[in-house]
Parts: C-alpha cells; sequence; structure tokens
C-alpha cells in the first residue's frame, strides 16, 4: 500500500529531481499534495516551478502556494545557483494545471486533521508553512508519521561557514519544528555533498532521450557550475532528491539519535545546526541524523526512475 506523504518544497533544480522522483513511483508513494514555499527563489516562482514539473511528468497533483517569507526574518534566496526563475537551464512544459485556492499551511492543517491515517512529511526547503501549521494547530502534529528534512550541517555549511541554506533562511521555524516533538530524519550536507550527478550520470540521463531525462540532464548541467567551481566537486550534489530516496529505499542511508537544535541568536552562527553527535549535553534525542548513504545505490534507484516518466 502506497505511504501517504506531502512533499513541501522551493523549487530549485535539486527540488525539481526530487518531485520527479517522487511522482516515477505512485505505487510506493501516494503523493497527497505539494506545497511551495519561498526559499531558492521567490514564491512566485517556486509555486510555478511546481506546476511546471508536474506538467512535465503528466502529473495533476494538487500545488498549494504557501508563505512568501521567513517568520522573522527578509528572505535570502538561492538565485545565484538555481538561476533568477529557480528552473535555469531548460524549456519546461507550460502548467497544465492552476495552483489550488487554498494556502498550503491551510491544507496542511486541513488534510493532517482529517488524515485516516498518518502522513509523512518530506521537506525540501525552509520549514516556515510547516512550523506556522504546528503553531496554528499544535494537535496536527499527532497526525504526522515523521518528517523527512532536507537541511543543516554536521561540519561546514553552504550559506555561512556553519549554516546550511534550508535551516539558514528560516531558522526560528527550523527551532519549532525540531522541538515539536514529532519524529524527524534530517540528511545534512555532510551526506549530500556525497551524492555528486557526474558527466556519466548527465550522459545516461540524457541517453533516455525523453523530455524528463533532457530537462533533468540540462537543468543538472547549469545547476552543477558553481559548486563544481566553489568546491572542486565532480558535479552537483543532489540534496532533497536524498529525501525520496530515503522513503523509497532507506537502507541506501544510516543514522544517528542526536539532540539537534538550531542557533537563532548569533550573528555569526545564525541558522547552524547545533547537532550533539557524541551526546555531550546528557539532553534526549530530538532528531535523527543521517550518517551515511550507498550514493552508487542511490543513483541506482534515481536513473532508471526518471526512466519511467
Amino acid at each position: 500500500m502506497a505511504r501517504p506523504i506531502i512533499i513541501d518544497c522551493d523549487p530549485g533544480v535539486d527540488d525539481a529531481i526530487a518531485l520527479l522522483l517522487a511522482l516515477a513511483h505512485p505505487t510506493a508513494l501516494n503523493l497527497l499534495g505539494i506545497t511551495t514555499v519561498a526559499g531558492n527563489v521567490p514564491l512566485h516562482y517556486t509555486s510555478q516551478n511546481a506546476l511546471q514539473i508536474c506538467a512535465l511528468a503528466k502529473s495533476h497533483t494538487p500545488v498549494y502556494a504557501g508563505c512568501p517569507r521567513p517568520m522573522l526574518r527578509a528572505l535570502a534566496t538561492a538565485a545565484d545557483i538555481h538561476g533568477a526563475t529557480g528552473l535555469q537551464g531548460t524549456e519546461l512544459p507550460a502548467p497544465t494545471q492552476s495552483l489550488m485556492v487554498q494556502h498550503a499551511v491551510a491544507f496542511l492543517i486541513d488534510t493532517l486533521q482529517q488524515a485516516p491515517e498518518p502522513i509523512t512529511l518530506a521537506t525540501l526547503g525552509p520549514l516556515t508553512n510547516i512550523a506556522v501549521a504546528l503553531i496554528q494547530a499544535p494537535h496536527i502534529a499527532q497526525n504526522i508519521d515523521h518528517i523527512i528534512a532536507m537541511g543543516g550541517a554536521i561540519t561546514h555549511g553552504n550559506m555561512t561557514p556553519s549554516a546550511e541554506f534550508n535551516i539558514y533562511v528560516d531558522p526560528h521555524a527550523a527551532q519549532v519544528v525540531f522541538a515539536s516533538g514529532i519524529p524527524i530524519k534530517l540528511i545534512t550536507l555532510d551526506t549530500t555533498h556525497q551524492v555528486l550527478t557526474t558527466a556519466e550520470h548527465l550522459q545516461t540521463l540524457r541517453q533516455l532521450n525523453t523530455p524528463v531525462g533532457k530537462a533533468a540532464a540540462d537543468l543538472l548541467a547549469h545547476y552543477g557550475t558553481p559548486d563544481r567551481e566553489r568546491y572542486g566537486m565532480a558535479g552537483a550534489p543532489l540534496h532533497d532528491p536524498c529525501t525520496i530516496a530515503y522513503l523509497l529505499q532507506p537502507d541506501l542511508f544510516t543514522f544517528k539519535s542526536t539532540y539537534t537544535t538550531v542557533d537563532t541568536t548569533s550573528p555569526d552562527n545564525l541558522g547552524r545546526t547545533v547537532i550533539d553527535w557524541w551526546q555531550r549535553t546528557g539532553k534526549s534525542p530530538n532528531v535523527e541524523v543521517a550518517a551515511s548513504v550507498n550514493a552508487a545505490g542511490f543513483y541506482d534507484l534515481l536513473l532508471p526512475s526518471l526512466a519511467r516518466l
């Protein structure tokens, strides 16, 4: 039986690949809806991008636009990485559906309140929508099976020396979610930087000779350039698709139970995920943090999945 999930995202190239991976597995993942948030680019673009990815995959999964800014701070984007629209590098089909009228936060609350079984949340961007929903309706937490989130860093950040982008954009929202008591699995940069889309992977995508294969290869080729130049990487790290890969094939990852909090006050460390890897605080673990990934196995899952669409 398919696992009921909601994907909360800010597309973004790696979000787009994550959405395609999820849409390729309808018998495993019952995608109830896609909620969008401001992050990689402003909300207008993230919402339109989600609609275009659905069109590319010939899916009519409903898309709900959410919060246009973080809870307490001005929006910081990653347009330098993803391009001004968030999906630079290829031509995508026009949307075949409109955004749903209902706000993403209202959709989350209503859906979770009425759920006949617990729902998994896959979060690929800043956690603003999830935090606002939990503040408005704390009781929905009991109907969340768990949250699988991409975010944070154990060793070094990509937005500041210590902060990863998704957490940095809305650290206050991340702290609300981490302190909620909901079971959380967190896949950090330390893991996603091991999942690199090399030139060989791009060639495999192009050889699919499909609109999805071409679009994915074009997007990833454009998206990977800054990371190759900045970090000397062999290709683009696929951050967000790791969350969906975990849902489809959890044995690709190992996790460690930790006490994790977010720095919301320090000018130098704002958005840093403070992860008690060695249990030095003595506080009860609240987040399971990814410890390893089978990168070859990840691509063995991803590439044939995209060939389905």
